[in-house]
């Protein structure tokens, strides 16, 4: 379509240009592919269960080769805590005093987020803050009726001219309460990377923000970094980035045209955390872990979940050895066809790759080419937890558009959900993906891949959102442990539950592993 003169200088000022615009602008007009699931993946299809014995070699083997490594730690943590208090801006909302009380209200709208909050509050890592503030702002406190005691100090809690929790970055909002202190998520992933992430005494995280939370996170750091190296004898160094404007996407309305907001300028958003390849990319590293900001654990269970941490390491340096060892033999083309049929088979067996039916057929050069496009990719080791009933995406088999099958991890908004087939194959996953990854992103050479070159592209997809109470399809690029790690080699490992504790509603921090007992 054709822009105004102001659209132009609009969308040229974030980095884009009016091709790439238009080019999203069909993707809405034309529609985007549902990933077609061939079968989830399970137990010894697909997903590795290790054995203790195997479980102990693997973390004993990343061990032994950690000091000789360049690790880090990269973090999306760019999310805000708004969504964890969803529930409690709904009562602010739709709640009356003078008309109801809060025991009728959360039995008329069935509550039952509402009602588990107010049982565990006192449990809540920032309960005391917040009360004393409230305490502070009404010196009749104490003569309050419950309902009104409990009123105050959600408005204490959220109000913009009060606390203004909500205003702060997921990262930094107060996850766990400690006899001396309250930890926020940043702080607990550098006790973390101390554990499984460090080398030779330092330890390097990288963090994914948004710009004007940065000072934040900078005054956060500041606050806790000697702290923490003190007790972790670990030298930190952090890092930030943000999302890209270019990475933004145009939003479109119901009929597919642009969406205006009210001063009339075209309206773009955040394109998911499928933008992020563009920051990891910019990373380097003989090995990174992947792990969201709100998965953390009070440290009593960091030394398990560090063990599951380390054998997954320890797995992708084995296997990524392997493969390098593979390569040059292929490179230097004096093998036979036992040799090249030994390598399939360690695509088969250890990468999960799916070798052409037609591989026998190929000439003895083909089969060499054919085996070294397979191999020399970046890899990733991707921990799997048995599915729980927690939403989001899993492990399973797909077929692309050409029949070829791969392993790939799944989000719920690809699947087509009308479809009964579809359906039954997410209905009997077993499995859950909890966002642990590690990866290697340099080839044989120790070059780092550029990893736009393995994104699936037709694995971007459309989403409904709301804007000024108007109704918007917005576009989502192939999320980062995704679509846009489709065309790497992944190996899915079962790891313990303990190793998944999302934070996705307040309530959550009541769950045992973020509460001090």
């Amino acid at each position: 379509m054709k822009f105004t003169k102001e659209e132009i200088q609009q969308i040229e000022s974030k980095g884009l240009t009016e091709e790439k615009v238009n080019r999203q602008l069909k993707l809405f007009i034309n529609g985007l592919p549902m990933i077609n699931l061939k079968e989830a993946a399970s137990i010894n299809n697909g997903i590795s269960v290790i054995k203790e014995k195997n479980k102990n070699e693997f973390i004993s083997y990343y061990e032994n080769k950690r000091n000789n490594l360049s690790i880090l730690k990269f973090v999306p943590a760019s999310g805000a805590a708004t969504r964890m208090f969803k529930f409690l801006f709904q009562f602010l909302e739709e709640y009356n005093p003078n008309k109801e009380t809060i025991n009728a209200y959360i039995n008329k709208q069935k509550a039952a987020k509402m009602l588990l909050f107010l049982v565990g509050i006192e449990k809540q890592p920032f309960y005391d803050t917040v009360l004393k503030k409230t305490k502070e702002t009404y010196p009749n406190y104490e003569s309050f009726s419950d309902d009104e005691k409990v009123l105050a100090t959600i408005k204490m809690l959220l109000d913009k001219d009060k606390l203004n929790y909500s205003f702060l970055p997921k990262g930094l909002f107060p996850f766990h309460k400690y006899k001396d202190h309250v930890a926020s998520a940043f702080e607990e992933h550098l006790f973390e990377a101390a554990l499984y992430a460090s080398s030779n005494g330092k330890a390097n995280l990288h963090f994914t923000i948004l710009k004007q939370h940065k000072p934040y996170f900078e005054k956060e750091f500041n606050n806790i970094k000697n702290i923490v190296e003190e007790k972790t004898k670990t030298k930190f160094n952090v890092s930030f980035s943000f999302q890209k404007e270019s990475t933004d996407t145009i939003a479109v309305n119901l009929n597919n045209e642009p969406f205006k907001n009210k001063d009339g300028s075209l309206l773009f958003r955040p394109s998911g955390h499928g933008a992020l390849l563009d920051n990891l990319n910019k990373l380097d590293a003989d090995l990174i872990f992947i792990k969201n900001i709100d998965n953390v654990v009070i440290f009593q269970y960091e030394e398990r979940v560090s063990q599951a941490k380390k054998m997954l390491a320890g797995i992708l340096l084995k296997v990524k050895e392997e493969a390098f060892i593979q390569i040059r033999r292929l490179k230097n083309n004096e093998l036979n066809e036992n040799e090249i049929n030994t390598i399939a088979q360690f695509l088969r067996s250890k990468l999960n790759v799916i070798v052409s039916s037609e591989f026998e057929r190929y000439s003895h050069a083909y089969k060499i080419e054919y085996l070294l496009e397979k191999l020399d990719r970046p890899i990733r080791v991707c921990g799997m937890v048995v599915n729980e009933g927690e939403p989001g995406g899993g492990p399973f088999w797909v077929k692309d558009e050409s029949g070829k099958v791969s392993l790939q991890i799944v989000e719920s908004a690809q699947i087509n959900k009308t479809d009964k087939l579809q359906k039954g194959i997410v209905k009997n996953a077993t499995h859950f993906n909890p966002v642990d990854i590690v990866c290697a992103i340099k080839n044989y050479k120790g070059e780092t891949y550029d990893l736009q070159k393995f994104v699936d592209h037709k694995t971007a997809f459309i989403t409904t959102k709301t804007k000024e109470g108007k109704q918007l399809k917005a576009l989502e690029l192939p999320g980062l442990w995704n679509g846009s790690m489709a065309n790497w080699n992944t190996i899915f490992v079962e790891v313990p539950i303990v190793t998944f504790n999302p934070v996705k509603t307040v309530n959550d921090l009541l769950k045992v592993t973020h509460q001090i007992l």
